[in-house]
């Protein structure tokens, strides 16, 4: 039996928390560490998770140096570095493939098996794979593994077919090595994609456009020592802020940029939700009232997350009416929904459509997190049904959420950590 965590709901959760930094802003910064030689990056307000430490875990493995203390992490590249990764890391993470580019663009060589991840569908690094030929990389897959080598790249302009994040980043890292200039035209917009130029641009490298379609790069022959803050988590904020409309009470959510949250707040005051945002929190407030339902369809930045996509479907299998949801982005991210018809939703699904019927109340029951995002959804439902909630799967859950438990009974919550006899890994 593995670990579970036992909900008993029905508590409007009251209160304020802060917003942790942003793992999915983290993790590149973290790779691109490997742009350096012989120096130093030092990033500020690093979440303390899972998917963090095996970074640095794969990091050390190719050479690097880490420590990792109350939010700041500490990162020493050596002049030389090893450019195979090992596959028990690689496999834990999608979030792996980003030390495809920076070890191209240092070593000339990398070898990685393909990544792991959450299962929420294909999520090829075709994207990724495309744009490393368009800068003089040669690839080839090998028994499971992508081998890349070069004999030098090249600046050059690359059209992506999707505005892909990783993608993006990977090519962005790649090109801040590559003296010349390129340009990433279709790039993904997210606030994360900026945190990352924002490190290049400490680093040495020229960036301009992040935030934009068109992204502009001059590379640098070599990088500089930097220190970069991470963002807030803008995931992490909209679940909690979910879970207070979701119990009826009324949360806030600090050391937030709101503009991050614009199409989830737009989404709420549709639905007819109190929201107010000052310019560094969201304050959310539904005590005793309800919402209406709402149509929306999950796309690329500054579009509705598809990582918030399970948490607003919670809430609307709470709404007063009918909601319809469109997944865009991934294939087989509905996975979750024969565990929300456990607890009493009801929920049709139409390919990569679901037509969601709100209901007057929600019933505890035994589930099981299939990815990270489904986990904290399934949490938000044991915290609004009637009764006793107890969820399981919970390793994906710590993947993306810092000291979730702890947050969760500041506001109000009633819930238990129960381990099991054998921990997943």
């Amino acid at each position: 039996m593995d670990d579970r965590m036992i909900i008993r709901g029905g508590r409007p959760l009251r209160g304020s928390i802060t917003a942790q930094g942003a793992k999915n802003a983290a993790l590149p910064v973290m790779a691109s560490a490997l742009l350096l030689q012989g120096r130093r990056l030092i990033l500020e307000r690093v979440p303390d998770l899972q998917d963090i430490h095996t970074m640095a875990d794969l990091l050390r493995h190719l050479g690097a140096q880490i420590s990792f203390e109350g939010g700041r992490m500490t990162i020493d590249v050596p002049e030389e570095l090893k450019w195979e990764t090992p596959a028990n890391l690689v496999r834990k993470m999608r979030a792996s493939s980003l030390v495809l580019g920076p070890l191209v663009a240092r070593c000339k060589e990398a070898v990685l098996p393909l990544p792991g991840g959450c299962a929420i569908g294909s999520r090829p690094i075709d994207l990724h794979l495309k744009g490393l030929t368009r800068m003089g990389a040669s690839i080839d897959l090998e028994q499971g593994s992508v081998r890349a080598r070069t004999d030098g790249l090249s600046a050059t302009r690359i059209a992506l077919d999707f505005p892909s994040v990783g993608a993006t980043e990977n090519l962005l890292m790649t090109a801040a090595l590559t003296p010349g200039e390129s340009v990433i035209e279709n790039a993904a917009r997210e606030p994360e994609i900026s945190n990352l130029a924002q490190a290049l641009r400490a680093m040495g490298a020229y960036v301009e456009g992040d935030g934009t379609g068109t992204v502009v790069i001059r590379g640098a022959k070599e990088l500089e020592s930097a220190t970069v803050r991470i963002i807030p988590d803008r995931i992490e904020a909209s679940t909690y802020l979910l879970a207070g409309l979701m119990t009826r009470g009324e949360v806030t959510v600090n050391g937030i940029n709101p503009e991050h949250l614009g199409a989830l707040l737009s989404k709420l005051d549709e639905a007819g939700v109190a929201v107010e945002a000052s310019p560094d929190s969201v304050c959310l407030s539904s005590p005793g009232r309800d919402w209406g339902g709402v149509t929306l369809t999950t796309s690329p930045y500054p579009g509705f997350p598809t990582d918030v996509q399970p948490q607003i479907m919670a809430a609307l299998c709470m709404a007063d009416g009918t909601s319809v949801i469109h997944e865009s982005v991934f294939d087989s991210r509905y996975v979750h929904v024969e565990e929300f018809r456990r607890m009493g939703c009801k929920i049709d699904i139409q390919g990569n459509t679901v037509v969601v019927i709100g209901v007057p109340k929600l019933t505890g029951a035994e589930v099981r997190a299939s990815d990270l995002r489904a986990g904290a959804a399934l949490i938000l439902m044991g915290l609004a049904a009637e009764g006793e909630t107890s969820v399981c799967g919970l390793n994906h859950v710590w993947r993306g959420y810092e000291r979730l438990m702890e947050k969760m009974e500041s506001l109000g919550a009633d819930m238990e950590f129960v381990p099991g006899s054998e921990r997943e890994e």
